[in-house]
């Protein structure tokens, strides 16, 4: 009997085991599906209401949905149908906003379709999509030919007029973005004819607008070129007017080689105060200009100048002159301070962007720093606190072509971290290569001990040091992914220096490691940060913590976030930071109780500013409260902490390139 029962049992189980994998798989595709649905049905009410297109969030809203049809299953029959639909409503939406970041966003996801689903019947749907969006389709735009000049000043003033009579809108930058689109596309259009003095007029205005919000001084900067261009082009309109009696009020007068018509000719001059300083005259004691510091790579350099206190600092471009064999150079003026004895004047850089960093005593109370240019594409230009610090960040032009792969060559404050060159281009490495190198950022070290923890002997400095190390080690053995960390014992590294080793090293992902701490013992949990402006008080805490600043200094940063992250990879890194963070937080919770998940927040960090790859800072625990400082101690708590890490990042790599761990043998390690 007993032997006549065993294979009717096994049959009856391996026909449950079938039918709960049919099943499941049935869920998996039915939910896709009806995610699919419900963002078709999200597309049509808008299409049929066009009294909502003129809003932002209504789009938005529909992408999201058929984003998460690909989210749900990138390798899946609908992933292909949901990923080709966003990247066609990007599209739409860019016909409405004008905004260059929503065409990109139509044109990546696109691309993602043509390169991930070569077999999807989408694939040449999305070629079409991708060509009209480019100008590739000659027949609608011979059906549809450019407004005119008139049309589009016409445009841009009316969208000016609604931003008047609209606080709320004048909060949004990117409602000042589109008037200013509008404007220079208007300006463009016809730059000689009778609007193109209205043009310039309303984009100056319109920046000048923006400033008054975003107080970053590079929106003013484009308000004075706009003015300044009004004024040198069209001197007899009545709109240079206002024009010339602004420009004539801040030109001054220097006598140096980098002479005030060289300013004039370069049309770039911008003034910033240090965040939380003061540009009074009469400040007494004057700051001292201790030291340049530069980190390079073939393509990227960021220059540091290094004082003792807050100064008020101006920063101007000069163009190429051949006439007096002058080559493009920036130079900044920190007013109010003089040189240290011990500071060397001349730091060779000599990479493929600059020659050198010079420093002098331009006049008695004025320090100039001069940067000369070999190219550049672009640079920004920003200053940090305690100690004071003025960072500019020089970008070259991009290039798809991959490089050889040999070693670069050190650079200053690199040390000899490994480096080889990979597309100049995020998007490309990101979309065709996958995810190569990872730079895991333990933070503090040396002489900043970091958060105390509730035992005794115990700081974050040497917790997230273990735990990088074990992080780097999981991550090298399951992604096989190049793993470069900022630090690998005991040492100080400033914030900004962490952030050019990520981009020096062309990192595709940038992780930095803390604890929290609060003065409440019993505030726990792990939270994971992205680079945005801070959402609520706690937020605006944890980053004044981390930066050794005032909560008055993270609200000054606001500033220069706002032109910042037109550079930060702002959407990657929340993906990046909702997987990490779930499964970190699922993975402890296998094995401890009480794990709280604080979920996803947005903070100005200063080791985030500036890198240009998705970037994210995780708050492991808090090292303040009795039973997570005890934790965060051990190994066997690291391990799984670390564990849930790799799982989170492995799922952004396998959603942004989902074949990346095909044909591998990927085995899982379990604590």
């Amino acid at each position: 009997m007993p032997g006549i029962m065993r294979p009717t049992l096994f049959v009856s189980l391996l026909s449950a085991v079938l039918v709960i994998g049919w099943s499941a798989n049935s869920v998996l595709a039915a939910t896709a599906e009806s995610k699919y649905y419900a963002a078709e049905q999200c597309a049509q009410y808008l299409e049929d209401n066009p009294r909502l297109q003129k809003y932002r969030d209504r789009w938005l809203r529909c992408i999201k949905k058929y984003l998460a049809v690909y989210r749900h299953d990138p390798h899946g029959p609908w992933a292909a149908a949901g990923l080709y639909k966003a990247g066609v409503k990007y599209g739409e939406l860019y016909k409405h906003s004008f905004l260059g970041e929503d065409r990109r966003e139509a044109l990546t996801l696109l691309n993602r379709v043509v390169t991930h689903y070569p077999k999807s019947k989408y694939r040449s749907r999305a070629i079409d999509a991708q060509g009209k969006i480019t100008g590739g389709s000659k027949a609608k735009a011979a059906a549809a030919p450019n407004p005119s000049a008139a049309q589009l000043l016409e445009a841009a003033q009316a969208n000016s007029r609604r931003l008047a009579h609209s606080v709320d809108l004048q909060k949004r930058r990117d409602q000042w973005m589109k008037s200013i689109s509008l404007y220079r596309k208007a300006y463009r259009a016809d730059s000689q004819g009778d609007t193109a003095p209205a043009a310039l007029y309303g984009l100056s205005q319109s920046y000048s607008g923006l400033y008054r919000w975003s107080r970053n001084p590079l929106d003013r900067q484009q308000s004075q070129k706009a003015l300044e261009d009004l004024v040198r082009q069209f001197p007899d309109s009545t709109y240079a007017a206002s024009g010339q009696e602004l420009f004539d009020h801040g030109a001054t007068t220097g006598g140096d080689r980098d002479t005030v018509a060289d300013v004039i000719r370069s049309a770039d001059v911008a003034v910033s105060a240090p965040p939380g300083g003061s540009q009074e005259k009469g400040i007494s004691k004057p700051a001292v200009v201790e030291g340049l510091r530069y980190w390079s790579n073939p393509r990227y350099t960021r220059v540091v100048v290094d004082a003792d206190s807050d100064a008020v600092f101006s920063y101007h471009e000069l163009r190429e002159d051949p006439t007096i064999g002058k080559p493009q150079r920036i130079y900044i003026d920190l007013h109010n301070s003089r040189l240290s004895n011990q500071l060397q004047r001349v730091v060779p850089i000599n990479d493929d962007l600059l020659s050198d960093a010079r420093a002098g005593q331009y006049s008695k109370d004025t320090v100039r720093v001069v940067v000369d240019i070999k190219s550049s594409k672009t640079f920004k230009i920003f200053s940090l606190k305690n100690p004071f610090r003025i960072v500019l960040d020089v970008w070259g032009e991009e290039s798809a072509s991959v490089a050889s792969s040999g070693p670069a060559s050190p650079a200053a404050g690199g040390g000899d971290l490994p480096s080889d060159k990979l597309p100049q281009s995020a998007i490309v490495r990101q979309l065709a290569l996958g995810v190569r190198r990872i730079v895991i950022d333990p933070g503090h070290g040396g002489k900043d001990f970091g958060a105390p923890g509730y035992l005794k002997n115990v700081h974050e400095k040497h917790v997230v040091l273990q735990i990088g190390q074990r992080l780097a080690d999981k991550i090298r053995s399951q992604l096989k992914c190049d793993v470069v960390l900022t630090r690998s014992q005991d040492t100080y590294l400033s914030l900004e220096e962490r952030t050019a080793i990520a981009n020096t090293q062309n990192a595709d992902l940038f992780i930095s490691i803390h604890t929290n701490a609060s003065p409440d013992k019993r505030a726990s949990g792990m939270e994971t940060f992205i680079l945005n402006l801070a959402t609520d008080d706690e937020a605006i805490r944890v980053a004044a913590r981390e930066n050794a600043t005032s909560t008055k200094n993270i609200s000054d940063l606001d500033s220069i976030l706002q032109d910042l992250m037109q550079n930060a990879k702002v959407s990657e890194s929340t993906r990046l930071a909702s997987y990490v963070q779930q499964a970190a937080v699922k993975q402890l919770k296998r094995k401890y109780k009480g794990i709280r998940n604080k979920g996803i927040k947005k903070a100005p960090f200063y080791v985030l500013l500036g890198a240009q790859m998705p970037s994210i800072l995780v708050e492991t625990a808090f090292i303040s409260n009795p039973k997570e400082c005890k934790r965060l101690t051990t190994p066997t708590y690291q391990d799984q902490l670390c564990q849930g890490i790799v799982d989170g990042i492995k799922r952004y790599i396998e959603e942004t390139h989902p074949v990346a761990f095909e044909g591998a043998a990927y085995q899982r390690e379990r604590g």
